[in-house]
């Protein structure tokens, strides 16, 4: 059930985004284009725990003032996609399956998390790596956003997927709860990066190293080989460091916009009930991300 309330003009939608140094994100933007498009009155809302008082702490007073004020949903993202699991009613499938939620619906006074992370990679990758052979990853990082983008690379079907986390709890949670899923694949904890790395096929970067506010490159560049490919789930900016470090080595590469795009049609879908367009969302996303000051404020 949407929580959209309809009016003498427009159909109603409020929905917002939880989590930490979000001012630059795009995803206001791109929800609330979309809705202008469908028809709606979409107001989109940013939380950013970078500037309330108690920064995470304040996340169930937060989802509480929410859902009372009528919002439709909430986005959640970095610290937020695993901390917020005791306090919602029931998850998704896939977010039940990845113990992360980057989606909350409020509906009939419940709270519902979803996972749109793992279909937004996935669709992402199919769409700007077509042929990329997949039969053996590493991924750095596994976190919330990390469990999903595991997730996604197995559905793809990857054969042996290599993680590495410097949380090396978190890191082998995370493969123990993959290969409950996922029983004939190879799934690993690594703590040796070099070796794992001389025998992949590519690199999925899932860590906050690269973001504008934490630059630099999440591993030696001599580690790279020409062969591979490199993904980053990275949006600010749009060109990391690990992006163009690879592309300088040759390899292919795919950055953090597909799923960013994707991840929101997903969430649309779910705070509205509308079927969003895709590609109109992908033209919006990318007009808003190449404009001067949108690069200059990544930077």
């Amino acid at each position: 059930m949407s929580s959209a309330v309809s009016t003498a003009s427009n159909p109603r939608v409020l929905a917002g985004l939880i989590g930490s140094g979000i001012q630059q994100s795009l995803t206001p933007a791109l929800h609330m284009e979309e809705g202008a498009a469908q028809g709606l009155d979409y107001r989109y809302e940013l939380l950013d725990l970078d500037r309330i008082n108690g920064g995470a702490t304040a996340l169930p007073a937060l989802l509480a003032s929410a859902q009372e004020r009528g919002l439709a949903g909430l986005n959640i993202t970095h610290p937020c996609k695993q901390i917020i699991l005791p306090m919602l009613d029931s998850l998704s499938d896939d977010a039940q399956a990845l113990g992360a939620v980057n989606t909350v619906v409020f509906s009939e006074g419940r709270r519902v998390g979803h996972n749109t992370d793992w279909w937004g990679f996935a669709e992402s990758f199919k769409l700007g790596l077509q042929g990329a052979v997949v039969e053996c990853v590493v991924q750095l990082g596994a976190g919330g956003a990390g469990a999903a983008v595991a997730y996604a690379m197995l559905k793809l079907g990857a054969r042996r997927l290599d993680i590495y986390d410097i949380d090396t709890a978190k890191m082998r949670a995370l493969v123990v709860s993959l290969s409950e899923l996922f029983p004939s694949r190879q799934i690993r904890a690594v703590t040796d990066l070099r070796s794992a790395m001389a025998a992949a096929d590519g690199l999925v970067h899932a860590t906050t190293t690269g973001m504008a506010k934490n630059p630099g490159l999440p591993l030696p560049a001599d580690m790279l080989r020409a062969s591979q490919w490199v993904v980053e789930i990275i949006y600010f900016p749009l060109q990391t460091q690990l992006l163009k470090t690879a592309r300088s080595i040759g390899c292919r590469t795919l950055d953090g916009g597909g799923m960013a795009i994707y991840q929101a049609v997903g969430a649309f879908r779910l705070f509205t009930g509308i079927a969003p367009d895709a590609q109109r969302m992908a033209r919006h996303f990318d007009s808003l991300a190449r404009r001067p000051a949108a690069l200059a404020a990544a930077e």
